[in-house]
């Protein structure tokens, strides 16, 4: 997927995008952020998106940290993950978990929640009977 995206970026002439493939659990934020300051030395990353990737992370929080420091105090992020399936969908949850455990990933975690209590605007949606769960936002921090 890095490799497309790096593709894409470059076809279309993208030079403000940073890709970056880490261990977001253990990145060292000052390390990137010294490579995607802007010219006045503030963090000019303006948006994150995270798809079904925290609920992989043990310490998804830790990721969410050093994700978030990355960013300016008003970017925006989205997170996109899952949970067992909730209301009429409900009876799927055990083929949710499985697929879930089969994957690697913790279906409990509710990574978005981040979103919820770290950002403001926050816009919330939800499908497959509540399985994905979709949630973006800015962060509410002072610019640095």
């Amino acid at each position: 997927m890095l490799h497309r995206a790096r593709r894409r970026a470059a076809a279309h002439g993208w030079d403000n995008v940073i890709l970056i493939q880490a261990d977001m659990t253990t990145l060292d934020p000052s390390i990137i952020g010294a490579h995607i300051r802007d010219s006045g030395g503030s963090t000019a990353s303006e948006a994150a998106l995270a798809t079904y990737s925290l609920s992989l992370m043990p310490h998804w929080g830790t990721a969410w940290k050093n994700m978030t420091t990355l960013l300016r105090g008003d970017a925006r992020i989205c997170v996109v993950d899952m949970q067992d399936p909730i209301g009429r969908a409900r009876w799927l949850a055990p083929l949710a978990r499985l697929a879930c455990a089969l994957g690697g990933a913790d279906i409990t975690a509710h990574p978005w929640r981040a979103v919820e209590e770290t950002c403001t605007d926050v816009t919330s949606a939800s499908t497959r009977g509540g399985h994905l769960q979709i949630r973006a936002g800015r962060l509410s921090r002072p610019t640095t």
